[in-house]
């Protein structure tokens, strides 16, 4: 699917959340799509026959795969820089953008190399261990979490409620309590989120059936650009409502698109 340049007379919808994300590029977004199952990008739902490819050789059925990857699938497939926020009550979605454009255009593309790990229970890419933009890409998340609190509205208590049910560590429950997530700064941790939380004899036939697929990805991925995505309302998916690029450019895509192109 080809994006469309955006405009100024485009604008974004209000939603109930938004957030700041990583849209990874191709051949990463084509295979992490079909795997999950939907396209943030259209907001359509992948088919079958698309999917079958990456189970096929390591056996497993269409069913575990769509248990395997449901709470992924509400949001897409992304990298966060800062967590899922609803607006505050006297701020916009065109300050947002606005904000978002001056953003994007004072940082610099770079690359990092991602590997197929395992987090807190769940499969993920994740930066390779000694990759060299580590720190540069830890220097990007930490400024979408600064620089756009000021459009974050408080949290309410359910929400920090069930981020404590987790059990915290002391630095992410200061995180919660002034950024609203505990994952940020010091306890961030950059992952492309591939399925929910698996026992290892499940995490193994992840790994089988993702390395089985035919799909080669480079050793490098480029981060070149801040995508918001938006949630219309509560338990709706998240889709992706602009690509702000650090060339300056931005993009749309066609959220009324009713298929996912590979």
């Amino acid at each position: 699917m080809e994006p469309v340049r955006a405009s100024l007379s485009r604008p974004i919808p209000t939603a109930w959340r938004y957030a700041l994300y990583l849209l990874p590029p191709e051949p990463w977004y084509g295979l992490g799509t079909r795997w999950l199952g939907r396209c943030a990008r259209t907001g359509a739902a992948v088919s079958a026959s698309q999917r079958e490819v990456f189970v096929r050789e390591a056996g497993v059925d269409l069913a575990t795969l769509d248990r395997w990857t449901e709470a992924p699938r509400q949001y897409g497939l992304h990298a966060t820089f800062k967590p899922p926020f609803r607006l505050a009550s006297d701020r916009t979605v065109e300050e947002l953008d606005t904000a978002l454009r001056r953003f994007a255009q004072q940082q610099h593309a770079f690359t990092i190399e991602p590997a197929l790990q395992t987090l807190r229970g769940f499969v993920a890419w994740r930066l390779r261990h000694g990759d060299p933009a580590r720190d540069t890409l830890h220097r990007l998340a930490d400024a979408c979490v600064s620089e756009f609190d000021g459009f974050r509205a408080p949290p309410p208590p359910a929400e920090l409620a069930r981020r404590r049910r987790a059990g915290l560590s002391d630095a992410q429950e200061r995180h919660l309590q002034r950024w609203g997530y505990p994952y940020v700064f010091g306890t961030f941790t950059f992952h492309i989120t591939l399925t929910g939380r698996l026992d290892s004899a499940e995490q193994l036939a992840c790994y089988r059936a993702l390395e089985a697929t035919p799909v080669a990805l480079p050793a490098a991925m480029p981060v070149d650009h801040i995508a918001l995505f938006s949630q219309a309302a509560p338990g709706a998916p998240f889709n992706v409502a602009r690509v702000y690029r650090f060339d300056g450019s931005t993009e749309d895509f066609d959220a009324a698109q009713s298929t996912f192109s590979a």
